[in-house]
């Protein structure tokens, strides 16, 4: 059962007497319907860790200057008097919640800790920035951002951005604003957009630029409360909707099998077996999928990939090719057993579930591009024993068993060789899978087969008019066949023009449950392979995946199917049918 009263950490700030919160920080939560617990300045990072497993939101409180030093600058003579208590702590947690998509709001201090933790910049003192009224070439005197008066009453008014999350959430383009500071952000970094400005220019919003649940204001809206004004309450409304949505996605993970069909790790890979083993066991950047990511991102089991590009198709060339997908395997299992306290190689659902159960991930493995058998019918049923659970018949171009959505109409459809391939899988259990493959391809194998084929990362082209997407025809198709196709994140399938987001990807996936039922679709990212765009970047975002999902008012039931159990079911069918 998810909470009615999400649990929402407010960090505490340091005082004469130790750990300190001001009321209305606790009171603005508590009417929202939150339930607030205070996190104090301590640097036990285990402890923190710990903490964020616990918490579905996050306010980042107002205090005390930010240490330059921790930001790369040395102190100017403007700077006042730092928390060294907090600073160290706030940045670690503040990336660390960031990671596992936990909602924060951040406030006055708050909204600087997480442009400094996320990659942006923080005046020292405002009296240091150029501002400048917009539109207006003239330099224009600051107003004053340290007011005398009582803290529930409005100093200045801001302008908000239209469009902007702000903007939605308070329905307003002007905001009367208390104001309580002498730091401000002077860059939002990578991660976050400016949303608000002041009349000379100060930064006094941002959010997240990924469509995540981020929030910061310069001003101090939990003040406001405290004199009967509740102008400032939908901020915490925000907050505590979004912590129970996010409240929710967890617990979905929690009880159901979280599965990506299909990404392209093991093309990272390298000769050396311990420089592998080192990138999937830690949080590389050099790679979107590994241990630490598929935690944060409560993904269960990833299908990882021998990816084979198209090549010449000559028997020496076949020889290389096979001594590489059984190379990438090999790889694929030695870094499964250098970490193998915490993930497990998986062929079935019972599997994952067993794995899931031992608080382990679950690794399946898969060839893309059946180029991988070359002629040899024979190696299907090697490649079975090494323990894949699908093969993409093509990629980027014909190969001896059938037709690309990138080729020449080579055979016109599946090859005569190809047909006896789909018999085989059939046989041995081993999915079919036809993304990458031309619609005369797609046709072929879906009458030819016996148990369902899938479409392991394909989009719609409805939404995308690119041919390796699948057309609607396709997908009614699949759908009367039992088969699911599996959205993918690759920019260049999800729009033609712009840069696409998590917000397209939703929309592909919206669009296929439309086409064909909510029991045939599912996710596919395609990470490592080119797949990930803002707000499902990587394996750690996938839960934010699930937070859209709840916010198209898909139940949790269906979004069980989607982020794995449709797949699972082909799967399972196909093992289950697999001698008949």
């Amino acid at each position: 059962m998810t909470r009615q009263h999400p649990l929402i950490g407010i960090t505490g700030n340091y005082g004469e007497k130790g750990c300190e919160l001001a009321d209305g920080y606790y009171l603005s939560v508590l009417r929202a319907g939150g339930t607030p617990v205070a996190i104090p300045p301590h640097d036990n990072r285990e402890a923190l860790l710990s903490l964020l497993d616990s918490l579905d939101g996050i306010v980042l409180s107002g205090g005390g200057d930010i240490n330059p030093l921790l930001l790369g600058e040395e102190p100017l003579p403007l700077l006042h008097s730092v928390c060294p208590q907090r600073d160290a702590a706030e940045l670690f947690l503040v990336r660390e919640a960031f990671h596992r998509q936990i909602p924060m709001l951040g406030i006055c201090r708050g909204i600087q800790m997480m442009a400094a933790a996320l990659g942006g910049k923080v005046y020292q003192d405002i009296s240091l920035s150029p501002t400048r009224c917009k539109g207006e070439g003239d330099v224009r005197p600051l107003l004053k951002h340290s007011q005398d008066m009582p803290r529930q009453f409005a100093s200045h008014t801001v302008s908000i951005q239209e469009g902007s999350l702000l903007h939605n959430i308070l329905g307003v383009e002007t905001l009367p604003v208390n104001s309580f500071h002498h730091q401000a952000v002077s860059e939002a970094g990578l991660h976050l957009r400016v949303s608000a400005q002041s009349p000379d220019g100060i930064i006094e919003a941002v959010e997240s630029a990924e469509h995540k649940a981020l929030l910061g204001v310069q001003w101090h809206p939990e003040c406001f409360i405290l004199g009967g004004d509740e102008t400032m309450m939908p901020i915490f409304r925000w907050l505590t909707d979004e912590a129970r949505t996010f409240a929710q996605a967890r617990h979905i993970h929690e009880n159901a099998i979280i599965l990506d069909s299909h990404c392209d790790t093991p093309m990272f890979f390298t000769d050396n077996s311990k420089e592998n083993i080192e990138m999937f066991g830690t949080r590389s950047d050099k790679v979107l999928v590994n241990l630490p990511k598929m935690t944060e991102g409560r993904l269960d089991a990833s299908i990882m990939v021998a990816y084979l590009p198209q090549g010449e198709r000559t028997e020496e060339a076949y020889r290389t090719v096979t001594a590489r997908t059984d190379l990438l395997l090999t790889q694929i299992e030695e870094i499964v057993e250098a970490n193998s306290d915490r993930v497990g190689l998986a062929e079935t659902k019972d599997d994952i579930l067993r794995l899931k159960a031992q608080g382990r991930k679950a690794v399946l493995r898969g060839i893309e591009n059946g180029y991988a058998i070359g002629h040899d019918l024979h190696l299907l049923e090697h490649f079975k024993q090494r323990g894949i659970v699908y093969m993409t018949l093509c990629h980027n171009g014909d190969n001896d068993i059938c037709d690309s959505a990138r080729g020449n109409a080579e055979h016109g459809g599946l090859s005569p060789f190809g047909r006896e391939v789909v018999q085989e899988m059939n046989r041995l259990g081993i999915l079919v899978d036809m993304s990458h493959a031309a619609e005369t391809s797609f046709y072929d194998a879906l009458e030819l087969s016996t148990v369902p084929i899938v479409c392991s990362h394909s989009s719609a082209r409805a939404l995308c008019d690119h041919p390796r997407n699948l057309t609607d025809d396709q997908m009614r198709a699949l759908a009367k066949r039992d088969g699911v196709a599996q959205t993918t994140v690759y920019q260049g399938f999800l729009r033609t023009d712009g840069t696409a987001t998590i917000v397209d990807a939703v929309d592909h996936l919206c669009h296929a449950a439309r086409v064909m039922g909510v029991e045939h679709v599912g996710l596919g990212t395609d990470f490592d392979g080119d797949g990930g765009v803002p707000g499902l970047a990587d394996a750690s975002e996938v839960i934010n995946f699930t937070r859209h999902l709840l916010h198209r008012h898909f139940s949790e039931e269906d979004i069980r199917l989607i982020m794995g159990g449709n797949f699972l079911r082909a799967m399972e069918t196909c093992n289950r049918l697999k001698s008949k």
